[in-house]
């Protein structure tokens, strides 16, 4: 009589304990962020498609994914998270192209007001929410594309064996050459826009 008991036991919880597994996959899997179908520039040029995005996560974890960097906090602690170096780098990006446009200067030696400025132009223009959900697409300006074209251009220099990035490849712990093709370098770059 016991011995059933405990097997009843069992069963219980391990079917209560998949129905909550089941239960939080589903609600997980409703709330992931939107691949979009494109993300195009306010004149509609092309910069990557949500194929593009897809296939660079899987060129991502071709490089070791998780076990080289994170994205999204989650990962190993060697190389950063690749999600919050790629909205770095194009921040800055932004933040210097603007100051040299305004101001005749780069952003770090302007006044604080002139940087204050800035700050909020790229708070506007990062944080605005532009995904179309009947289209599927994300349009982004044409100064964004030109910011996200050179944080792309760091990653394809990064992930290749240009002697340039070769200290910071040690200090991600980087092989030379991890990606020897240029588009798989692309869709990467895809991939960590999408992923910031």
């Amino acid at each position: 009589m016991t011995d059933r008991k405990l097997w009843v036991s069992l069963i219980l919880v391990m079917v209560l304990s998949f129905l909550v597994l089941g239960y939080f996959g589903y609600d997980l899997y409703h709330k992931a962020p939107p691949i979009p179908a494109r993300v195009v520039t306010a004149d509609g040029t092309v910069l990557f498609t949500g194929q593009d995005i897809m296939d660079g996560q899987n060129v991502w974890q071709s490089t070791g994914g998780q076990q080289n960097g994170t994205v999204w906090g989650h990962g190993s602690y060697v190389a950063p998270d690749w999600s919050a170096d790629f909205l770095h780098r194009e921040c800055v990006w932004l933040l210097d192209h603007w100051g040299q446009a305004d101001f005749g200067a780069p952003y770090d030696t302007l006044t604080l007001e002139q940087q204050g400025a800035l700050r909020a132009r790229l708070k506007a223009e990062i944080r605005t929410n532009t995904h179309d959900p009947q289209s599927g697409d994300i349009v982004v300006s044409n100064v964004r594309a030109q910011a996200i074209a050179a944080v792309r251009d760091h990653y394809e220099v990064l992930y290749s064996d240009d002697p340039s990035l070769a200290e910071l490849r040690e200090a991600y712990a980087l092989p030379n050459n991890v990606l020897r093709d240029d588009d798989r370098r692309e869709k990467l770059s895809a991939f960590y826009f999408w992923a910031a």
